[in-house]
């Protein structure tokens, strides 16, 4: 017993003295972009420099969320990591970008860990806690985290009014990635909560039913919490907007972000279910009684073809929604 608390001990020793490194690296990483920004605004002086406190708040808040989403098994290492790096890059360009982010990550951790039991006993790719790897943080971020640098580097970090009329390029990437982020939420409710509430899901492309946990078998249930998911992005950003944003008086409304934060989620749901429904593999495996996603001599074919996995179809839904949302909303959006 001494030998094993020794053990202990010395493991969260080093546990927390890596800790401790890797926090005074990134610190130090982050004061040194900071330097690196104030010495070309100095130069060019066109720039805005980046304050100090919110490199720093952009690189700690990230870690602590990282962290617990370790300690919690939201995350393994790589996809903690991952998840720094995205929101790292989401937070300093845009605090908005930022609470978005946050909600979606928060809801799909709690709602993948909601009824695991149950969700244990339909897919046979299941993690305890629904632990998400570095694939599958960049499938989901990759994008929004792209549209984040484009963002800065267009219009420098900052909260910025959603006005085609006035801010037109960055209105644009802003409801890009906004689209991003909805259609991953939506995407996620519908799957987390459809599959163990609704239990006789249709095929999107044929509209025959499919047993639980088919790629591409949607229900009324899954479609309504999809758009719910992306209202709840929406809002987010929207109430982040109200915030931080200091010229809504003389811009145009935001209210219409959570429309579209709900059409996005509840069309990038659309949108991944036909994906999956065609392009990826499900079968029933007949010793299991599962739904799988791979060719074996007992299982049966139900739909699509191997063509992508579950983070391809994830990240193409999510760049297809990212180029549309923009658009769509340019047409509706009250002009300030």
């Amino acid at each position: 017993m001494i030998f094993h608390s020794w053990d202990d001990f010395n493991k969260d020793f080093c546990k927390m003295i890596t800790n401790i490194i890797i926090l005074s690296v990134l610190i130090c990483i982050s004061l040194s972009f900071w330097i690196v920004s104030l010495t070309a605004s100095t130069y060019y002086g066109t720039l805005r420099p980046i304050s100090p406190w919110r490199w720093l708040f952009s690189i700690l808040i990230p870690l602590i969320i990282s962290s617990r989403g370790f300690k919690k098994k939201s995350l393994d290492h790589g996809g903690a990591i991952g998840g720094l790096i995205v929101g790292f890059i989401l937070t300093v360009a845009n605090y908005s970008f930022f609470t978005a982010m946050l909600m979606f990550f928060i809801t799909s951790s709690k709602l993948t860990k909601w009824r695991g039991e149950v969700k244990k006993q339909i897919d046979s790719e299941y993690k305890e806690g629904g632990q998400r790897t570095w694939v599958q943080v960049f499938c989901n971020g990759g994008v929004p985290a792209e549209l984040a640098l484009l963002y800065m580097i267009e219009n420098g970090p900052g909260e910025i009014p959603i006005d085609f009329s006035k801010q037109y390029t960055a209105s644009w990437m802003c409801l890009s990635l906004l689209g991003a982020l909805a259609c991953c939420a939506g995407d996620t409710w519908a799957s987390e909560i459809g599959t163990v509430v609704s239990h006789e899901p249709r095929l999107i492309t044929t509209w025959r039913k499919v047993p639980v946990g088919t790629n591409g078998g949607v229900t009324l249930v899954g479609l309504i919490s999809s758009l719910l998911g992306g209202t709840l992005v929406g809002v987010a950003y929207f109430i982040s907007q109200l915030i931080f944003v200091n010229d809504l008086d003389i811009s145009a409304p935001q209210w219409p972000i959570i429309v579209f934060g709900g059409f996005a989620g509840l069309l990038g749901s659309i949108i991944d279910s036909y994906l999956g429904a065609t392009m990826q593999y499900s079968g029933f495996d007949t010793r299991t009684g599962m739904v799988v996603n791979h060719q074996t001599e007992d299982v049966k074919h139900i739909s699509g073809k191997p063509i992508l996995d579950n983070n391809a179809v994830n990240l193409f839904s999510s760049v297809v929604i990212a180029l549309l949302l923009p658009g769509a909303a340019w047409g509706f959006w009250p002009r300030g």
